[in-house]
């Protein structure tokens, strides 16, 4: 009997419920990495995970041109799980608290349906399962290990919690915004709260840039154009009545073009140091450049939207200002990224995010059909 997401969809759970209790954070995802290795080899695919790769998983079945690539990310986060499921994390204060879990059990569905059908693929299926998204540097790690040589095509998804089991969200162009940090200290001179006088203070200099800098968005971005400036975490002193000699915070820009990027960064640059000379202080700017724009190659979509149209439910979704290091991947190789309707109670990186196994039988079904259509198509 040919199996179907919905034949294997008992098992499809089983193997989310297991991966949920087990997580693991960004690039020590070792157990993680032997599940995937054994049940992958189990389904006669070819393990080409190269050395340079620590964690993670590559493998393929099917030979020849086109190479279509699906890929998954493996990683957790280092939360503590609220959710009081019977399958909650097992590893005190990891979670898979951004629904990785349901990602690899649809790619591992999807891998089962296509390894019964290797005899009469069209070219090959690369799995990619991908280490290390949530600290940004995974797909970059699978680039430079060599994981990416020769893939004509790749696609991959993310859960999407407010999207109902069975939706499936895709647009051409930019679907998740480029990711920049920044890390800003001041460093004055201390000195007796009583006495500000004697000293250079780093305080006052740090919350003016604060405020200044919700003028990149207000005033210096153009209003058709997305971004985001948050600061979210401030630090300084130690006690009720002395001025520190250093203070710093922390955060993130988000934009969803190389305009707005580069404006963004340039304005926060002058702003700091504007704001540091009027002051009398100095500014150290650590700016951390993250993934680009997850960007969706125009024809490659219109073929995935044909596909997803005849098996499950089309949505137009709001473009996201979260990050994505599938980025990396899109920027040298056509292709697809899409939200998968995950139903969930709360949203990403939230201590008690649950999501609808409901929705793992559509996941399994798009990565299926899509890599079948690919296949077929280039």
């Amino acid at each position: 009997m040919t199996k179907t997401a919905e034949s294997i969809n008992q098992s499809v759970i089983e193997t989310r419920h297991y991966l949920h209790q087990h997580p693991e954070i960004s690039d020590h995802e070792f157990k993680t990495t032997q599940y995937i290795t054994e049940r992958l080899e189990a389904l006669g695919y070819r393990i080409i995970t190269p050395e340079g790769l620590n964690t993670g998983v590559i493998a393929e079945i099917g030979q020849g041109h086109p190479v279509v690539a699906l890929r998954s990310d493996i990683d957790a986060l280092p939360i503590q799980e609220t959710t009081g499921l019977p399958f909650a994390s097992e590893n005190d204060g990891v979670m898979h608290a951004c629904g990785h879990d349901f990602h690899m059990a649809s790619l591992l569905g999807a891998a089962e349906l296509l390894a019964d059908e290797k005899k009469s693929l069209n070219g090959t299926i690369r799995l990619i399962f991908q280490p290390a998204e949530e600290t940004h540097v995974g797909a970059q790690e699978v680039v430079d290990a060599g994981g990416t040589k020769g893939i004509d095509a790749i696609f991959g998804f993310h859960n999407k919690p407010d999207l109902k089991a069975g939706e499936i969200g895709l647009l051409p162009g930019g679907l998740m915004a480029a990711v920049d940090q920044f890390t800003v200290t001041f460093t004055g001179v201390g000195t007796h709260a009583a006495m500000p006088q004697f000293g250079k203070d780093p305080i006052i200099a740090l919350t003016s840039t604060v405020n200044a800098l919700q003028t990149i968005v207000s005033r210096d971005e153009d209003p058709q154009k997305t971004a985001v400036v948050s600061v979210t975490h401030i630090d300084g002193g130690n006690t009720w009545n002395v001025l520190p000699e250093k203070a710093w915070f922390e955060g993130t820009v988000r934009t969803f073009n190389h305009e707005a990027r580069d404006v963004a960064k340039k304005q926060f640059i002058e702003i700091v140091n504007g704001q540091a000379a009027s002051f009398g202080v100095k500014a150290n700017i650590d700016w951390i450049e993250g993934p680009d724009v997850v960007n969706n190659d125009a024809k490659l979509t219109k073929i995935v939207e044909d596909e997803t149209q005849k098996h499950l439910t089309l949505v137009r979704p709001q473009p996201s200002n979260a990050g994505e290091d599938f980025a990396y991947f899109s920027q040298r190789i056509p292709s697809v990224f899409a939200f998968v309707g995950s139903n969930g109670n709360s949203d990403w990186h939230h201590s008690d995010l649950k999501l609808d196994d409901n929705g793992l039988a559509p996941a399994v079904n798009w990565y299926y059909y899509v890599a079948k259509r690919l296949l077929s198509e280039l």
